[in-house]
């Protein structure tokens, strides 16, 4: 009796760990589900929750409309209280205004295809839904169902050209720290002649501009103001922008066409900073070392005058960096105006006394070379000039001075070492783009009277958008009151020529020492 009973028992057993076995199965994939994909379950079919091929998102019986909508929302989702929120339903009425008026423009149509970006809770997807743009889906960081699944501004997790219209509200392009891989994202999901619609702060001219750039494949279409719903943003700027038609892409991309030469076009909202710019020193200091050092601080700095917010990039180029002291950590570091962006540092320095300074340096990339008009070989001589004695001797070291090789033997009498020259306008082409946002220090011993008019020429001054340059001339010297400097055979006034035709060209310089 006792062996008999003893089946029965241990069968079930088996089938009760069996059992606990597929639920602990069953409880591990839908943890993994929640916690690393976020329910964006594109791993066919591990996931419990994967989405349907052609982003019919429709909540449950058609067209969704009041409650509904807002029920079967609620079956799937979290509890009451979001949706009958003053928030919520602020949001909502905000949103279904603004889409209904895209409707009404043409921009939108029931039949659309449509994505908003980094949308938390969905509330712009809930208001397109509710005004009949069924076909519609959310993307953020966290997902939240059924209005938005995983994925975030800079990595879309759908195809190439999936969408007719992408939405992108609440200032979040300005606010992400990947705005051009933003930007570029929805241009990538977006159909040919499909619609953008980007809701940015209020805006001045120069961050306008920017945020064009960021669209290099759109147009802009129409760009309005408008009242926010909350006080997280008060004051919105709406743009429109259209993705080109693929014959229009192609007619964009085949223009224009390479060269060494290619004079650029400083656009006019450039040139208007100008006139807010800082006066320049048009009689000669008779004691430069004060006056040009005092005129520091008169400088108006760019990020002082205008949003640099929408740059895709922050660079700054340190050209005769010297030691790290001298200007990059001394000056920029501490004092320019960064509007808290994070600026990749370049520092060209030929002289190798400062070199090994640069290894420890990590977030600045040394070039050891000199900038320079082409590639080749140059004389670098360093000669301590009279006229900046003091500053040489705190320093520990000479002002360097590069010529040709040719022309070197006869006219450099000091401490001469063969360096390496390149084309630094060459370089600066490729290192950064139009929609970067660069700011230069040019302090080169004379060598700007070559350096600036090769910049002109191939059209690189046009990548700068702040330049802090020293001119070398025969300047009074601090040593031998009455005695000009013998190292520079410029004068003054032709130093005052260059700074004036760079500013009536729309470069923002500025007088530096």
């Amino acid at each position: 009796m006792e062996t008999s009973m003893g089946k029965p028992s241990f069968l079930r057993n088996i089938m009760v760990r069996v059992l606990l076995f597929g639920v602990l199965i069953i409880v591990v994939r839908f943890a993994y589900v929640v916690t690393i994909t976020g329910e964006s379950c594109n791993r066919g079919d591990f996931c419990f929750f994967s989405l349907p091929e052609n982003l019919n998102f429709v909540i449950s019986g058609g067209a969704a409309s009041g409650a509904s909508a807002i029920d079967a929302i609620r079956s799937t989702s979290v509890g009451d209280d979001l949706y009958t929120s003053r928030d919520w339903i602020k949001a909502v009425q905000f949103y279904s205004s603004i889409f209904q008026d895209l409707i009404a423009e043409g921009y939108l149509s029931p039949e659309s295809k449509a994505l908003c970006v980094e949308t938390a809770i969905g509330q712009e997807v809930f208001s397109l839904r509710e005004i009949g743009v069924k076909n519609s889906v959310g993307i953020s960081k966290k997902a939240f169902r059924p209005l938005v699944v995983r994925g975030e501004g800079h990595a879309v997790p759908f195809e190439d050209k999936t969408f007719d219209f992408v939405f992108s509200g609440g200032g979040r392009l300005g606010k992400s720290l990947k705005q051009l891989e933003f930007a570029e994202e929805i241009t990538r999901t977006l159909k040919p002649e499909g619609f953008a619609v980007v809701h940015v702060g209020a805006t001045d001219t120069y961050s306008f501009n920017s945020f064009l750039d960021l669209f290099n494949s759109c147009k802009l279409v129409r760009m309005r103001d408008l009242d926010g719903f909350d006080s997280s943003m008060p004051h919105i700027r709406e743009f429109v922008i259209q993705k080109y038609s693929e014959i229009e892409a192609q007619k964009k991309n085949s223009g224009g066409g390479g060269g060494g030469d290619s004079k650029c076009w400083i656009p006019g909202y450039k040139r208007d900073l100008i006139r807010d710019a800082e006066p320049l020193i048009e009689v000669e200091p008779l004691k430069p070392w004060i006056t040009l050092k005092r005129n520091i601080k008169n400088i108006k700095y760019l990020p002082s005058m205008v949003d640099i917010r929408f740059k895709s990039r922050y660079v700054y180029v340190d050209v005769g960096a010297r030691s790290y002291g001298s200007s990059i950590g001394s000056w920029f570091k501490k004092e320019y105006p960064k509007q808290n962006k994070t600026f990749d540092v370049f520092a060209i320095e030929a002289d190798k006394a400062f070199h090994e300074e640069y290894k420890v340096k990590k977030k600045v990339q040394l070039l050891p070379y000199a900038a320079w008009v082409r590639n080749e070989t140059l004389s670098f001589e360093i000669n301590h000039d009279p006229g900046k004695e003091a500053e040489a001797k705190a320093m520990g070291r000479g002002m360097g001075r590069i010529q040709p090789v040719k022309k070197s033997s006869s006219s450099l009498a000091g401490e001469v070492n063969l360096i390496q020259g390149f084309d630094f306008a060459d370089w600066l082409k490729k290192s950064v783009r139009e929609r970067d946002f660069v700011v230069m220090k040019m302090d080169v011993e004379g060598t700007e009277f070559d350096l600036i008019p090769r910049l002109i020429k191939t059209g690189a001054i046009c990548l700068i958008d702040e330049l802090f340059l020293e001119c070398h001339y025969n300047r009074w010297q601090r040593c031998c009151p009455g005695q000009r400097s013998q190292k520079y055979n410029k004068t003054y006034n032709q130093c005052l020529e260059l700074f004036t035709s760079l500013r009536q060209s729309g470069v923002l310089v500025h007088q530096w020492w």
